[in-house]
C-alpha cells in the first residue's frame, strides 16, 4: 500500500504544486476571478489522482479485491499526501515569493464590490472583510489550516466516491 499512497499521492501533490507554482505569479494578468477558476480545476483533475491510485491497489495488490474501507484508506491517505503537498507549496508561494498576495487579494476585493456599484455601507464593510482577511491569513496556523480546507474536502469526496465504486469481492476459487 505505501507505494502506491506515496506514488499516486506524490503525483496529485506535484500536479497542484506544479500549476500553482506557474499560474499564481500570472494572477495580476489572468485576474483573480479566472485564477480561482483555474486553481480549483487543477485541484480537481489533481484529486483523480486519488481515484487512479485506489484502482491501481485493487489491481495490482489486492489481486482485483478491494473492500471500501481499504479502498477508502488508500485514498484518504492519497488525499493527505496531496493536501500537505499543496500546503507545503501554497506556504511556499504566500510567505517567500508572493509576501503581497493578502494585500493584492484584499484590493481586488474592495475594487469589485466598488465596481458593482455597491453602497458606501457595503463598501465600508467589505474593507473590513478584507482586513480581517488579511489579519487572520497572516498567522501561519490559520493559514496551513484555510489552505488545507480549500483542498481536502475535494479529495475526501474523491476518495470516498472511488472506494464506493471500486470495491469489488473476490471470484470464489
Amino acid at each position: 500500500m505505501k507505494k502506491t499512497v506515496l506514488t499516486f499521492g506524490l503525483i496529485s501533490g506535484a500536479m497542484a504544486a506544479g500549476m500553482m507554482l506557474g499560474t499564481l505569479p500570472f494572477v495580476d494578468k489572468i485576474g483573480f476571478e479566472k485564477g480561482e477558476i483555474l486553481g480549483y480545476t487543477t485541484i480537481v483533475l489533481a484529486a483523480l489522482m486519488v481515484f487512479f491510485g485506489v484502482r491501481s491497489y485493487r489491481e495490482n495488490v489486492g489481486g482485483g479485491r478491494l473492500t471500501f474501507g481499504r479502498g477508502f484508506a488508500v485514498g484518504i491517505l492519497i488525499t493527505l499526501i496531496f493536501s500537505s503537498c499543496y500546503v507545503g507549496t501554497w506556504e511556499l508561494l504566500y510567505y517567500k515569493l508572493m509576501p503581497d498576495f493578502s494585500e493584492k487579494y484584499a484590493t481586488h476585493m474592495v475594487e469589485h464590490v466598488r465596481a458593482s456599484g455597491a453602497s458606501q455601507q457595503k463598501i465600508d464593510q467589505t474593507v473590513k472583510e478584507a482586513q480581517d482577511f488579511k489579519q487572520m491569513y497572516d498567522k501561519p496556523l490559520n493559514n496551513v489550516a484555510l489552505t488545507f480546507m480549500e483542498v481536502f474536502p475535494i479529495g475526501l469526496v474523491v476518495t470516498l466516491v472511488s472506494a464506493g465504486i471500486l470495491r469489488k469481492k473476490g471470484v470464489p476459487a
